[in-house]
């Protein structure tokens, strides 16, 4: 009887967490991301899959962790160093689970962040950063952050190749971070993107953070609207339509020119775009590209994303570290942002909201929602929301050049 007693006993996890009770910290981390998620609703599309891959990753027994391959793609399978990329998948899915199937079939050779990018085109409209071309000088300015973090990251000691994947945080896009990561350092995909996605979740408080640290009253006050009809734009687009449909494939072809390692990123989210843009004749492509792709896209990424987050792989120093400067690349993008307003606003005489400033993240929409509603606080008529959409959605292409540049000069 009592050897039964400790075989069921054996079969449980209440000795792992005994034994090893870092286990217990992870669980913590993926119910607070669920809590997040879930109650707060901060991304709850990228968040609650996420943090459900957290508890199966961690879970002793289940078989469900990614297991990361080192630099030479060498991977421990029953004892035995294999070649992870000479494995068939079947081998994968057999030898070492479900979500390691998934991770190096979809996400590590970099499959699932450009789909996911051809759904953002398919879902992004690119009018009001058309229609105020000015503007969108904001969101490439907000990429400081990105790079700034970069260099500070290699002169306290991080590998640049490290210090590229951990900067690339700041420029608040999931997917960019984790193909950027793919990339340069794959063995910081798990913390990588946790911090990303956590941060994007968390734009509703680092982003009024920021604004309260830097901006004053009179400057939140600026009522994008009056300055408009004090001082009228001279340029007035007459073919908006037509002017959709060829601005993705102008950008497509410029930053294949300039950039092309961007060109994985930022020719899908234009393929995408163009789809929306065309209209009914491409609305079968559209409706694949905006709902049934990005959804199974969306939850395969999640999942394996958090079942990255191993306690072995997680809680060290390093991650620690991603985690905190991940942050000040965050905040710093916003602070870019709002300082090249500032700058602007000292030579010319038609002022922009630093709140513009503030949103050349890749966070669409909510950063333009947040600081919409930062702004009504101050002006109950000051409606900024279209305008910081000309900056914001400019930063989702600027983090993704931002990302190709990093690639070509680390790898």
């Amino acid at each position: 009887m009592n050897d039964i007693f400790e075989k069921l006993y054996d079969m449980t996890a209440f000795n792992s967490f005994v034994t090893e009770p870092q286990f217990l910290i992870m669980y913590v981390i993926g119910f607070i991301l669920l809590y997040l998620g879930i109650k707060k609703q901060y991304e709850p599309l990228l968040l609650v899959p996420i943090a459900f891959g957290v508890l199966l990753a961690n879970f002793p027994g289940g078989g469900m962790g990614v297991v990361q391959a080192d630099e030479n793609g060498m991977i421990m399978v029953n004892g035995m160093l294999q070649n992870i990329w000479e494995m068939p998948l079947h081998d994968i899915a057999h030898e070492l689970g479900i979500m390691n199937f998934i991770y190096y079939a979809l996400i590590k050779t970099g499959f699932l962040p450009p789909i996911i990018f051809m759904g953002v085109g398919a879902l992004t409209d690119f009018g009001p950063m058309l229609r105020n071309l000015r503007l969108s000088f904001f969101g490439a300015a907000a990429q400081i952050g990105i790079f700034s973090v970069l260099l500070v990251a290699i002169l306290i000691g991080f590998p640049p190749r490290d210090a590229g994947s951990l900067s690339i945080i700041g420029g608040a896009d999931g997917p960019t971070a984790i193909f950027t990561t793919i990339k340069l350092a794959p063995h910081l995909l798990g913390p990588v993107a946790i911090a990303a996605y956590s941060y994007m979740a968390l734009v509703p408080v680092i982003v009024p953070l920021v604004v309260r640290l830097l901006c004053s009253k009179k400057e939140l006050s600026i009522n994008m609207k009056a300055e408009e009809k004090k001082f009228p734009s001279s340029v007035e687009i007459k073919n908006l339509r037509v002017l959709k449909i060829i601005f993705p494939i102008v950008v497509t072809v410029i930053v294949a020119i300039f950039v092309p390692t961007s060109v994985p990123l930022i020719g899908m989210l234009m393929f995408g775009n163009l789809v929306k843009e065309i209209g009914s004749n491409t609305f079968r492509l559209f409706d694949a590209a905006s709902n049934g792709i990005m959804n199974a896209a969306t939850i395969f990424l999640g999942l394996s994303v958090g079942a990255t987050m191993t306690a072995e792989a997680f809680l060290d120093w390093m991650t620690i570290g991603i985690i905190i400067g991940g942050f000040i690349a965050f905040a710093f993008s916003i602070a870019g942002g709002i300082f090249f307003v500032k700058l602007f606003n000292i030579f010319c005489k038609k002022k922009i909201n630093p709140l513009i400033g503030a949103t050349g993240l890749s966070a669409v929409p909510m950063a333009s929602r947040v600081a919409n509603e930062i702004a009504l606080k101050y002006d109950s008529k000051n409606h900024v929301l279209q305008y910081c959409m000309a900056s914001n959605i400019s930063g989702v292409i600027g983090s993704a050049v931002a990302a190709g540049v990093l690639i070509s000069f680390l790898s």
